[in-house]
């Protein structure tokens, strides 16, 4: 049995209406999944935009997704961060954790190691902004369920290479 890898995509696109769902109409019409997804122009002047895909498979099955994908005709370029060197990925949550007392005060203290800052508090509530690996967030939200965890909203992950390279 072949090995399933995570593998985030970055695909450079024609900034025009029915791209995105042409790129998800090809993941979704072969049966592929989709565990992330951004989008965001990234070049005005020339209409381009980016779009970050997390997803799995095996190595034949991202091969295969990065070859369906450049027959795409908006399609600029294709870079598999995951297996093209370096690279970094973040992510970023807003967490709502209600909660008084003791539960209020470890929900802060836990916030505070992992760097989650607070943008909005009432009595009864705060809503914890946190950025970082996937993983991170996973045990950032994980902790805060015992405290009181009422929602969470998350961005998907953005990824870029390292060096002075691009794309």
């Amino acid at each position: 049995m072949e090995l399933i890898e995570r593998h985030t995509i970055a695909v450079l696109v024609d900034n025009e209406a029915g791209v995105l769902a042409r790129v998800i109409g090809l993941f979704s019409g072969r049966g592929y999944n989709i565990e992330s997804l951004t989008v965001a122009e990234v070049d005005p002047d020339s209409a381009i935009s980016r779009i970050t895909v997390v997803t799995s498979g095996t190595p034949m099955v991202i091969e295969q997704i990065k070859a369906q994908l450049d027959r795409l005709v908006p399609v600029h370029q294709i870079s598999d961060l995951t297996g093209g060197g370096a690279s970094v990925e973040r992510e970023l949550a807003l967490v709502k954790v209600r909660g008084t007392g003791n539960k209020r005060v470890e929900a802060l203290r836990v916030a505070d190691i992992f760097r989650a800052r607070a943008i909005d508090s009432t009595k009864n509530s705060f809503v914890f902004e946190i950025s970082g690996s996937t993983a991170k967030l996973d045990a950032f939200i994980n902790l805060m369920k015992p405290l009181g965890l009422v929602e969470v909203s998350r961005t998907g992950a953005v990824a870029i290479t390292r060096g002075s390279k691009g794309i």
